[in-house]
């Protein structure tokens, strides 16, 4: 597998004072979780043909354990809630949004090139721990209040 480019000034989570609540709803309402058959070892509930194609150059999504579609969309609409974002321009959506799960597993999704309200994610593994150890403590920081 390759490494993914971490140094990339795209690839940053803008800080949380940046964003407004109206920015985080409008691309909640616009993004759309779809997933790529690239990153899956099990195809679940996503009706790809074929089920499933891993490339050894993707990070799969579900290395450790399956994760149907519904989940998949949940993580991407957390993270965007959580303002987990990279930076992005008026009226246009996010290259990248980054999750947590219940198991403190790191997911980042991406759009897809032309389909820009199109995302599919993957878990960062080990090859990625300075990017996991700083989404994992943003995501701490911002926790909603419940």
């Amino acid at each position: 597998m390759t490494r993914r480019q971490s140094n990339r000034p795209d690839r940053r989570i803008v800080p949380f004072d940046t964003l407004n609540t109206d920015e985080l709803a409008r691309i909640a309402s616009e993004a759309q979780y779809g997933g790529s058959s690239y990153h899956k070892l099990h195809p679940g509930d996503y009706g790809f043909v074929p089920p499933s194609n891993p490339r050894p150059s993707k990070s799969p999504c579900d290395d450790r354990r399956p994760i149907l579609k519904q989940e998949a969309a949940k993580l991407l609409l957390d993270g965007i809630q959580r303002g987990m974002v990279s930076r992005f321009g008026p009226g246009q959506l996010p290259k990248y949004i980054w999750a947590v799960d219940g198991d403190g597993e790191v997911y980042e999704a991406k759009t897809r090139p032309g389909q820009e309200n199109a995302y599919h994610g993957y878990r960062l593994g080990d090859d990625e721990r300075q990017m996991r150890a700083e989404v994992l403590r943003e995501w701490e920081r911002r926790c909603p209040q419940g």
